[in-house]
């Protein structure tokens, strides 16, 4: 039996989220965290580690991430992937991040 996954208990809506984009297949949700305006969670409804999500889902989740992210963030935006605990990976349902709305600055080095 799988461990308790919020994501997976969002998408049989067993869980609240504000939802912003759905098909049949993925799921983009906005983030409880709030650091920047525009804060997304992009995944296959279907449970999948990152590494899956990776080999085998980037293609499409990335296309409507992308989408998704031109659409709400027109000056630009990022998508972001974090893989283990040293990335600081919270969950292990594979997702992207969406995150903009804002001059999100250079990367520190």
């Amino acid at each position: 039996m799988r461990a308790y996954c919020v994501f997976c208990n969002i998408v049989a809506g067993r869980e609240p989220a504000n939802v912003v984009y759905e098909d049949d297949d993925i799921i983009i949700i906005q983030n409880i965290l709030r650091w920047v305006p525009v804060m997304l969670l992009a995944m296959t409804r279907e449970h999948t580690t990152q590494a899956e999500l990776w080999s085998g889902h980037i293609g499409r989740v990335g296309k409507v991430a992308a989408e998704v992210g031109a659409r709400l963030c027109p000056g630009g935006f990022r998508l972001l992937s974090n893989f283990g605990y040293d990335a600081m990976q919270s969950q292990e349902h594979g997702h992207l991040h969406i995150i903009g709305g804002t001059f999100l600055g250079h990367y520190v080095g």
